[in-house]
């Protein structure tokens, strides 16, 4: 069975606001722009997820919300600044259905994608994965306990400034 991951790093964020906490920071502008232009993107490409799996933090949320809006999606604590490690665990112990987004933060979904693809695209962001950056890949296993690193095959890897004037 093939099985596909989507790994989405929250849109820019505000820092406008410098009494909130880092969990509670909102996307700025060109935030809320990138992320409603990933949410086509995801759509043109044929990649709508079955699930999502989102951090908690309000900039994850609001990433999800304007990307590909209300689907099955459980928000985990643990999603919150976590390791390669914790996300795949958590890909394993929740996922379900055959198409699962992960919206999640810097440094760990960057380290996450780097680790799970069988070996990376050729684009100059790929490594420092900036705010936004959307990761694609598939994986021929039964279920998403099944799935470690090493597995993913690519399908595609974007940034929001290939896809709006900033």
């Amino acid at each position: 069975m093939t099985l596909r991951l989507i790994l989405m790093r929250h849109a820019k964020s505000s820092w406008d606001d410098l009494t909130l906490s880092d969990h509670d920071r909102p996307l700025n502008k060109r935030g809320r722009t990138a992320a409603k232009a990933l949410g086509v993107w995801l759509k043109e490409q044929g990649f709508t997820p079955d699930q999502v799996l989102c951090s908690t933090a309000v900039r994850t949320r609001e990433t999800l919300a304007r990307s590909v809006g209300a689907l099955s999606t459980e928000f985990l604590q643990g999603l919150y600044h976590a390791s390669a490690h914790k996300m795949l665990d958590s890909v394993q112990t929740h996922g379900s259905g055959k198409a699962l987004m992960l919206v999640a933060h810097n440094p760990g979904i960057a380290e996450f994608a780097e680790s799970i693809v069988q070996s990376p695209p050729a684009h100059p962001r790929f490594f420092d994965y900036p705010s936004g950056a959307t990761l694609v890949v598939e994986f021929e296993v039964e279920s998403w306990n099944d799935v470690r690193f090493g597995q993913g095959r690519l399908k595609a890897f974007i940034v929001p400034r290939e896809l709006t004037d900033g």
